[in-house]
């Protein structure tokens, strides 16, 4: 199964196609480093940096003037984002992928497989997916 809230159309935007597909189809666990180099997240920083960095951010983000901020969002937006029709083209794709029938048999061994592992099992999903194999 494939998401469906808009991430397979505005991760290539993000990382590049070719890391997108890495992402989207390897269904690996990156660390925060890694997910940096790639473009996915803007930085990795330790956690005893991370309040301090936000605070200073997002106080100097609120010193700017409001409309200006506006518009230069509105206008990164036009070339960064997806097109709605896009994200309705994914929405109906994901909704009707729930009639599969190799995902409701997949997604019956996987509820069976979270129940014995745990906790464990959403922190290492895509291990686990593959662990479960096409039995």
């Amino acid at each position: 199964m494939f998401p469906g809230g808009g991430a397979l159309e505005r991760l290539p935007l993000l990382v590049g196609r070719a890391r997108a597909l890495e992402i989207i189809l390897g269904s690996d666990d990156f660390d925060a480093e890694t997910a940096a180099q790639y473009g996915w997240i803007n930085r990795a920083l330790p956690d005893d940096e991370l309040d301090s960095f936000v605070d200073t951010f997002a106080r100097r983000i609120a010193s700017f003037d409001k409309v200006a901020l506006a518009e230069a969002k509105r206008l990164a937006n036009r070339r960064t984002l997806p097109q709605a029709e896009d994200l309705i083209e994914t929405q109906e794709r994901f909704l009707t992928a729930f009639a599969w029938r190799t995902l409701q048999e997949r997604g019956a061994r996987l509820r069976r497989r979270a129940a014995e592992v745990g906790p464990d099992f959403e922190l290492r999903f895509g291990h686990y997916l593959v662990d479960l194999g096409d039995q």
